[in-house]
């Protein structure tokens, strides 16, 4: 297989901390030989475990970015053993548009691995991660929340696996996170997923969905800084101690935790996150949107447990995520 056309202008082995890119070669109408610049970090003393940790997967997903800038600037060689590798706009044209995907080519970074060395901007950019960054790493922490079509109850996620004892590690990492809200996540598609690639790999790996609507909030925020910081004392790589909060455990075990939308129209939540449903709840109304005095459609649990996620928008099309419910286990 060819190489990536993707170079990083920093040494990724060299001990201290280093500020630099991962150079994409672009060439277009308004720069002929230009490129892509998406920046890194890289921290690295000595010997050890190496953490990987990226945000902006997609672009409009915004706590990943914040901390993983304020970690860059912060964490210290000396503070650490081994090396922390940061991308905090993984996707970097989809995060300078402030869209789930690509403008360049409309590619969901987070459905295209492995990617190709040949293949489009995304493609090229899953690639690279593919086959020269995921490799290196021990530990995975990939940052997303529900970008400017959904929104969700703060949690961390870990994935049910064949390999028992690399799930028991990403259950650990997870529960080390320390979110509100501690999920193993049942995914709609796991086809093409940075997720499904770290974890074939046998990495350690979870991902976060910490708020959504197109923004992000202080409390989000602070979630998302506390969580980047358990994970490398987690690791072992950064030497301080761990913040611990109380933190729920749920489970997405089947797929009638997902109700998607039979109409386009008004959407009416009747609910809010974090609510506790009944099975057969009405919890969503779809009313329409060129006449009043009409019924609108009805959207019911399929199951009880906790409301994990809503449509964000006020305006919902047909097949698009209207809810998303989970099981509660208990304390974690």
């Amino acid at each position: 297989m060819r190489e990536s056309s993707i170079s990083p202008t920093i040494d990724l082995e060299t001990d201290g901390k280093h500020h630099g890119f991962l150079r994409l070669p672009y060439s277009r109408d308004d720069s002929a030989w230009g490129s892509i610049m998406i920046p890194v970090t890289v921290v690295k003393n000595g010997n050890g475990p190496t953490a990987l940790l990226t945000g902006a997967n997609h672009g409009d997903e915004y706590e990943g970015p914040v901390a993983l800038q304020n970690l860059a600037m912060a964490l210290k060689p000396e503070d650490i053993s081994g090396r922390v590798i940061v991308v905090p706009s993984f996707n970097h044209p989809a995060y300078l548009a402030g869209t789930r995907t690509s403008p360049i080519d409309q590619g969901n970074l987070n459905r295209l691995f492995p990617g190709r060395p040949d293949g489009s901007v995304t493609e090229k950019i899953a690639d690279y991660f593919q086959r020269y960054l995921l490799p290196e790493a021990n530990y995975v922490l990939d940052f997303h929340s529900g970008g400017r079509t959904l929104d969700f109850i703060p949690f961390a996620a870990s994935h049910i696996l064949e390999n028992k004892e690399q799930q028991a590690k990403c259950v650990a990492m997870r529960n080390a996170f320390n979110a509100p809200y501690s999920m193993t996540q049942l995914e709609i598609e796991s086809a093409g997923l940075y997720d499904t690639a770290a974890e074939d790999m046998g990495k350690t790996f979870i991902s976060t969905e910490l708020g959504g609507g197109g923004t992000a909030t202080a409390k989000s925020i602070k979630i998302a800084k506390k969580g980047a910081h358990n994970v490398l004392v987690h690791a072992g790589i950064l030497d301080a101690e761990l913040i611990i909060e109380p933190s729920t455990e749920i489970d997405m075990p089947e797929s009638d935790c997902f109700t998607f939308a039979e109409d386009d129209g008004l959407f009416e939540p009747l609910v809010d996150l974090g609510a506790t449903l009944e099975k057969g709840q009405e919890v969503a109304r779809v009313w329409s949107l060129t006449h009043s005095g009409r019924s609108p459609s009805s959207y019911r649990a399929k199951r009880g447990g906790i409301l994990v996620a809503r449509h964000a928008p006020g305006l919902i099309k047909m097949g698009d995520c209207a809810m998303v419910s989970g099981d509660v286990i208990g304390p974690v």
